[in-house]
């Protein structure tokens, strides 16, 4: 049975109640940003525009909340499908993802064609090249609506998991239904699309076709699929606002964030320590199901870790701190393709590179919460080492605070218990002593202690199926 982390009441920078749900979710929306390989912000570019459209429709407060948040957390399924999407093209699913948005896959087009042939099997001989591409082509639909309803089955649960409204789970759910009921998974039909559902396809779709290529061609892409992907009346306001230049007003300004934030409908939802901590789980669950081989390493990382912060006599403030850093400080990783994620063999030095930036990812991206400071330093310093060889910093010794310490141990110590891509895992006797080579010299000697008194009293460490890829000194 997992631990009930039950820790003490909260007091410091992040008391319940100080901090806008608006503010947390707008910032973790740039990690699902991530999984699409969007340009950064487009969630928060989607919300700013389809809140617009949304108010001009005259929905009431209520529902403009439920469209608020579907908006920024549209995409909270997305990681689920990564893996079967590298599977099915044989190439990063992270550029296939942006690309495939942009295309209708409704009939063949020789754009669809080149698409296919420019992202799938990557490194493949030109046979088996193409014959992939022919497979994707034949099959688009089927394997479409698979990828889709895969990701609608994530995104409900994990959109219930943070608490949000069914109004907006069922918007999140059907936001990839067209009009004319060619879409997915459903194919659901005209008004048998939830309203929030239609305005957010609308919506990202306009953030998505104005970022390849600006603001007129977007309106000029939305008018020619009116009545096929999107509502007509949907695409009448919105060319109506664009006209009257208050559809794109602040877009691109860099500012976007700002507005969104005070876009929230009715009064401020203030998250108190309980919703936070939803929600630092439901963002582990979106982490870990990027790839097959990461099921519940968060979780696991978030054992490890309270269990060494209980041993060494940390409380408060302090404990809550290591909780949701060991949840979140893979944050970064959704960056990563699953190409490499899940590749079997050595990492090359490009590929390298790319999982190395993941840890400062994380921290930048907590970071543009103000009262999560300390939380996303924590976070981005998860893979320093004490003698300076870890990354991405070089930091060193007193460098380090002892929650970062903490974090980093517990991670080493989840990833050698699991199985990964190019490895079996180990048993727990097995981690402790490959970890304790590099004890003190790259982990915290104290927190080392901790971890292997709270093992050997037999404390629920569980085994887990994952390739959570540590490419450092114990690959």
């Amino acid at each position: 049975m997992r631990p009930d982390w039950k820790r003490d009441a909260f007091a410091g920078t992040l008391s319940a109640g100080t901090i806008s749900l608006s503010d947390i979710v707008s910032a973790l929306s740039f990690a699902l940003d991530l999984t699409e390989d969007a340009r950064p912000g487009h969630a928060v570019r989607s919300c700013l525009l389809g809140m617009r459209i949304g108010t001009e429709l005259g929905l009431p407060d209520q529902q403009l909340s439920s469209l608020y948040y579907a908006l920024l957390l549209k995409d909270i399924g997305c990681s689920c499908n990564a893996n079967l999407l590298c599977e099915m093209v044989g190439g990063d699913d992270r550029r296939i993802k942006r690309s495939v948005k942009l295309e209708d896959w409704r009939y063949p087009s020789i754009s669809g064609l080149k698409l296919l042939w420019e992202h799938a099997g990557a490194g493949e001989a030109i046979l088996m090249k193409s014959k992939r591409v022919l497979s994707l082509a034949m099959r688009r639909r089927r394997f479409r609506n698979e990828l889709v309803r895969l990701r609608c089955e994530c995104g409900v649960k994990v959109g219930r998991k943070i608490g949000l409204p069914e109004a907006s789970v069922e918007a999140i759910s059907s936001l990839d239904e067209h009009w004319d009921g060619r879409g997915y998974p459903e194919r659901l039909r005209g008004e048998a699309i939830p309203i929030l559902a239609r305005i957010i396809n609308l919506a990202q779709c306009l953030d998505l076709f104005s970022s390849e290529n600006g603001t007129a061609a977007a309106m000029r892409s939305i008018s020619a699929r009116s009545g096929s992907w999107f509502d007509p009346e949907l695409v009448r306001v919105a060319r109506a606002l664009s006209q009257q230049n208050r559809l794109w007003e602040f877009y691109g300004s860099g500012m976007e964030r700002k507005v969104v934030l005070g876009l929230e409908p009715g009064m401020i939802v203030r998250a108190d320590d309980a919703q936070i901590d939803r929600i630092a789980e439901a963002f582990a669950d979106v982490v870990d199901a990027k790839s097959p081989f990461t099921y519940a390493h968060l979780l696991g990382v978030r054992d490890a870790a309270m269990h060494i912060a209980r041993q060494i006599g940390m409380s408060g403030e302090r404990l809550n701190l290591v909780y949701r850093a060991s949840l979140l400080h893979d944050l970064g990783k959704l960056r990563v393709p699953n190409s490499i994620l899940d590749k079997p063999g050595k990492l090359d030095f490009m590929e390298w590179q790319v999982v190395r930036e993941h840890p400062g990812l994380s921290g930048e991206i907590l970071s543009r919460i103000r009262p999560f400071q300390e939380l996303a330093r924590v976070v981005g310093e998860h893979h320093e080492k004490l003698d300076g060889s870890g990354y991405p910093g070089g930091l060193k010794g007193d460098q380090l605070s002892i929650e970062s310490r903490i974090v980093a141990v517990a991670d080493v110590y989840g990833a050698l218990l699991e199985d990964r891509s190019y490895r079996p895992g180990r048993s727990r006797a097995a981690a402790l002593l490959s970890m304790k080579e590099s004890v003190p010299g790259k982990l915290d000697a104290e927190c080392y202690e901790a971890l292997a008194a709270s093992s050997a009293s037999g404390l629920p460490f569980a085994r887990r199926d994952s390739s959570h890829v540590h490419r450092d000194m114990y690959g």
